[in-house]
């Protein structure tokens, strides 16, 4: 880019977040509000090669901000999500780690916010087990540690197994007719492990749908008799 003396800063019709800057009465380039400020861009100032370099690295790094805000629209993320999203956008690590440190500041991003959101919402909306929303937090970045602290703060035993009787009654008509209860208790166990329940969660599960089977069907065959 052209060294020369900045001459007039006008704030683009369509964006209002950039600005179209002139060298020497001539269009230069666009730049964000951000970069202007952390630059300390002004009329006047005159701009060296060293300049246009800091200018073009913090558009770069602006760049990488908004993609990540972009993706955090949907739903909160964690760091790791984030960079590995910068990086499919091909952005280098020097920039994404400034990006995500922006962001952290701003409390945009925060891996012990995100977990607890993530342990809440499956709670509430995909009853799964600890070990599965361990895992899934696992492969999002989240340190074992933070995960940990999160999960021990917001379950306990008697909300675990209230998430495994309401998989566990959701899918019950589908195996209502194992004629044994190793049968049932084989399919039914499968179904709540490949959900993330443990064996002390899911063996009181199993012992009690299977008892209410039996019960109700033998009230069935009660009733046919009376019919009879």
């Amino acid at each position: 880019m052209p060294t020369g003396t900045i001459t007039m800063l006008e704030i683009q019709q369509r964006d209002h977040e950039r600005v179209n800057l002139y060298i020497d009465s001539v269009f230069a380039l666009g730049i964000s509000l951000r970069t202007l400020e952390q630059q300390g861009l002004y009329k006047g100032k005159v701009l060296s090669e060293a300049d246009w370099q800091a200018i073009a690295k913090a558009e770069e790094i602006d760049k990488a901000y908004n993609a990540a805000l972009v993706f955090l629209a949907a739903r909160p993320r964690s760091s790791q999500e984030i960079r590995t999203r910068l990086r499919q956008r091909e952005f280098p690590d020097e920039h994404i780690d400034f990006a995500l440190e922006k962001l952290a500041q701003l409390g945009l991003v925060n891996d012990e916010a995100f977990a607890r959101f993530w342990v809440e919402n499956r709670q509430q909306h995909r009853p799964k087990g600890a070990r599965a929303i361990q895992a899934e937090l696992s492969q999002k970045g989240v340190k074992r540690e933070l995960i940990s602290e999160v999960l021990h703060e917001l379950t306990d035993q008697d909300e675990e197994q209230e998430r495994a009787f309401s998989v566990a009654r959701t899918a019950l008509r589908r195996y209502a007719n194992e004629p044994t209860k190793m049968a049932f208790s084989r399919k039914m166990a499968g179904l709540l492990q490949r959900r993330g329940f443990g064996f002390d969660t899911i063996k009181p599960v199993l012992d009690q749908l299977w008892q209410e089977l039996q019960s109700n069907g033998e009230a069935d065959e009660t009733e046919a008799d009376d019919i009879d």
